[in-house]
Parts: C-alpha cells; sequence; structure tokens
C-alpha cells in the first residue's frame, strides 16, 4: 500500500511567542498560550525563562483566558 507523506507546505505554520529556558545546556521551551504562569520557570532545571519565537505548527487553544491576573489564586481541583 502507498502512503503518501505530507509536505511541508500542507502544515500551516506561523511566528509562535514561546518561552525559552535561559541555562545553555537546557533546551526546554513552550508556547506563551499553554503556559500557566506570567513569567514561567523551566520545569525540567528551575532555571529562569525568556520570551522568544518560533515558527512552529499552528494550534487551536481555545483555553486563550487560562492566565490568570496577577495576585489571583487557581481553583483547587
Amino acid at each position: 500500500m502507498y502512503a503518501r507523506r505530507r509536505s511541508e507546505d500542507e502544515i500551516q505554520k506561523m511566528d509562535t511567542v514561546v518561552w525559552s529556558c535561559t541555562n545553555e545546556d537546557c533546551k526546554v521551551w513552550i508556547r506563551d498560550d499553554y503556559s500557566f504562569e506570567d513569567t514561567p520557570t523551566c520545569t525540567l532545571c528551575g532555571s529562569s525563562m525568556q520570551r522568544s519565537s518560533k515558527l512552529l505548527p499552528v494550534l487551536m487553544n481555545n483555553s486563550q483566558d487560562w492566565k490568570l491576573p496577577k495576585n489571583t489564586s487557581r481553583p483547587k481541583a
């Protein structure tokens, strides 16, 4: 059976804001839309993270309002 690979043209990409770990030995990054804090720390090494951008495939995030304003606590599950 023949399986056609998707070409790069079919995958829509856009410049996306991400948080990248500042530790040179750590390669962790997270999309800004999926971070729970205004200024996240690296979950792997605990270092601070800095805002940057990457060309990434488009994802639909319907929970844009998940980030809460400062001085607001999250409900306990």
